[in-house]
C-alpha cells in the first residue's frame, strides 16, 4: 500500500509521495459583483507528480466562511461571493497525491455592485434613461447592478453584456443597429434575443458586430459598404452569424469598417476602405473578412473614424488609414493604406480612437494622444493638433481610456474617474456644458471600473464597482 507522506520527508524502504508545496500568491481582484480572480505563482515544487490543477479558497472577512473555486493556471476565478463583502484568498496546487500545502493570504478584495451611468447628448434615448433630455453629470441607468461590458456607438445606440452572458441595446434605431428586428428607437435597455452567450460588442457608425464565449462573430445593421462581413452590402436588424469560424477573439468598430483579431494572433479587416483603413495596401471595399498581412502577433486593435490602431505581443503600436490630422502618430499627414510602426517603442498598451485622434496608455501607466485637437480632445492643455505621441502630464497611473467624437475619458488605478475635451450637452461627466483641454475628475468616486468602446460618440457610458 501506498502512504502519501509530507513534502520533503524521505525514508530508507519508501518513495517520496508528495502533494505539491504551497503556491506564491499574486493580486486577488473582484471581477463581477459576485467573483473574484486571483493570480499566482507555481510552486517551485510541484512533489512527486506532475500539478493537475489549483484550488483558490475565498475566505469571508466578516465570519470566516468560505468558498473554492478551481483552474488550470493562474488566474483562478471564485464565484458566488457575496456582494459588498470583504474576502481574502488562498491557492492551493493539486496532483495525484492530493491537496498541497495552502498559499499566504492574498490582499482583501470586495466583489461590488456593477452599476451603469450615463450621461452627455441623449437626443436619441442612447443614455438609457427612459426620456432624450441631455445629462451632464453620471446618472444610474435603472437599479441593476449585473452590467460586465459597455459600447456606445457613432450614432447614437448604446450596448451592454450582463454578468450573465445576455446582450441589452438602446437609443437610435434607424437602420436595425439595436439589434432587435426592427428599426425602432429604445430609450432605455431592451434584451436582444435570450442567449446568455454573448462576450464583447463593438458598434461602429449604424453597424454592430459582435463575439459570442463559443468564439463566433456576429453583426447587425447598416451594411452598405459590407462592414457586416456578411459578403454582401444588405442590412439586418438582428444579428446574423459571419461565416462558421468559432476563432473570433478581438472585435473593433470603425465609422463603417471592421477590425478583428483571432484566436491565432491574426488581424483581419472589412468594410469601407476608402482612407486605407481595412490595411490591405489598396483602397477597395471588402464584404468579408481579410486578412492583414500574415502576422501572427497581433494583441489589441482600435478603430476611428476612418483610421487603424494595433498593438502586437511585443508592445509595438502600428496605425493606418486617414491621416488628415496626424492621427496615426507618424509625423507627418500622409495616408497610408497597410499598418506602419509608430516609432521604436515596444512598451504601448491601451489604445483609443476616435474622431480623427487616437489615445494610448503605456505599460508603465503614462498617457500619450495625437492627432485632431480642435476640443482638447488631446488633454495637452491647448487646441493644437498633434502628429505624433506627446505625453499628457507626467501621471503613471493611468488604467483604461476611450476616445468619443471629440472627447475623452479616462480611470485611472485608483478607480477615479476623468475626462477631457467637447463637453457639449454635459458630455464630460463635470455638471457643466465648458470644454476642458486638461484631464479633470469626474466627482471624487473611486469605484469605477469600466468605461466602453466609444468610437466617435458623443455621449459617455461607465460601469462602478
Amino acid at each position: 500500500m501506498s502512504l502519501r507522506r509530507p513534502n520533503g520527508f524521505i525514508s530508507a524502504g519508501y518513495d517520496p509521495l508528495e502533494v505539491p508545496n504551497a503556491p506564491t500568491i499574486g493580486t486577488a481582484t473582484a471581477s463581477g459583483p459576485t467573483s473574484a480572480s486571483v493570480t499566482f505563482t507555481a510552486p517551485s515544487n510541484v512533489g512527486g507528480s506532475a500539478i493537475t490543477g489549483y484550488v483558490a479558497t475565498a475566505r469571508k472577512t466578516s465570519d470566516g466562511t468560505t468558498i473554492s473555486g478551481t483552474g488550470s493556471s493562474s488566474p483562478v476565478t471564485i464565484s458566488g461571493l457575496t456582494t459588498s463583502s470583504a474576502y481574502t484568498v488562498t491557492v492551493a496546487a493539486v496532483n495525484s497525491f492530493g491537496l498541497g500545502v495552502s498559499s499566504a493570504a492574498s490582499n482583501s478584495v470586495t466583489p461590488l455592485e456593477q452599476q451603469l451611468w450615463s450621461w452627455g447628448v441623449n437626443s436619441n434615448g442612447q443614455l438609457g434613461l427612459n426620456d432624450t433630455a441631455p445629462r451632464s453629470s453620471p446618472v444610474q441607468v435603472g437599479a441593476l447592478t449585473t452590467w460586465s461590458r459597455i459600447a456606445v456607438g457613432q450614432n447614437a445606440n448604446s450596448l451592454a453584456i450582463k454578468t450573465d452572458g445576455t446582450l441589452w441595446s438602446w437609443g437610435q434605431n434607424a437602420l436595425g443597429q439595436l439589434g432587435l428586428n426592427d428599426t425602432v428607437y429604445r430609450s432605455s435597455p431592451v434584451q436582444i434575443g435570450a442567449l446568455t452567450t454573448w462576450y464583447q460588442t463593438a458598434p461602429g457608425g449604424y453597424q454592430v458586430v459582435a463575439t459570442k464565449t463559443d468564439g463566433t462573430l456576429w453583426g447587425w445593421g447598416r451594411n452598405n459598404d459590407g462592414q457586416l462581413g456578411l459578403g454582401d452590402t444588405v442590412n439586418r436588424s438582428s444579428p446574423v452569424q459571419v461565416g462558421a469560424l468559432t476563432t473570433w477573439y478581438q472585435v473593433a468598430g470603425g465609422q463603417a469598417h471592421t477590425l478583428a483579431i483571432k484566436t491565432d494572433g491574426t488581424l483581419w479587416s472589412w468594410g469601407d476602405n476608402g482612407s486605407g483603413m481595412l490595411g490591405l495596401n489598396d483602397t477597395a471595399n471588402r464584404s468579408s473578412p481579410v486578412q492583414v498581412g500574415a502576422l501572427t502577433t497581433w494583441y489589441q486593435i482600435a478603430g476611428g473614424q476612418r483610421h487603424s490602431v494595433a498593438v502586437k505581443t511585443d508592445g509595438t503600436l502600428w496605425s493606418w488609414g486617414r491621416n488628415s490630422s496626424g492621427q496615426l502618430g507618424l509625423n507627418d499627414t500622409a495616408y497610408c493604406s497597410s499598418p506602419v510602426q509608430v516609432g521604436a517603442l515596444t512598451t504601448w498598451s491601451r489604445i483609443a480612437a476616435g474622431t480623427n485622434f487616437t489615445v494610448v496608455v503605456k505599460t508603465d501607466g503614462t498617457l500619450w494622444s495625437w492627432g485632431l485637437n480642435s476640443n482638447g480632445q488631446l488633454g495637452l492643455e491647448d487646441v493644437v493638433a498633434r502628429s505624433s505621441p506627446v505625453q499628457v502630464g507626467a501621471l503613471t497611473t493611468w488604467y483604461q481610456i476611450a476616445a468619443g467624437q471629440s472627447h475623452t475619458i479616462a480611470i485611472k488605478t485608483d478607480g477615479t474617474l476623468w475626462s477631457w475635451g467637447d463637453n457639449g450637452s454635459g458630455r464630460l461627466g463635470l455638471g457643466d456644458d465648458i470644454n476642458r483641454s486638461s484631464p479633470v475628475q469626474v466627482g471624487l468616486l473611486t469605484t469605477w471600473s469600466t468605461i466602453p468602446k466609444m468610437p466617435m460618440s458623443t455621449s459617455s457610458l461607465a460601469i462602478k464597482g
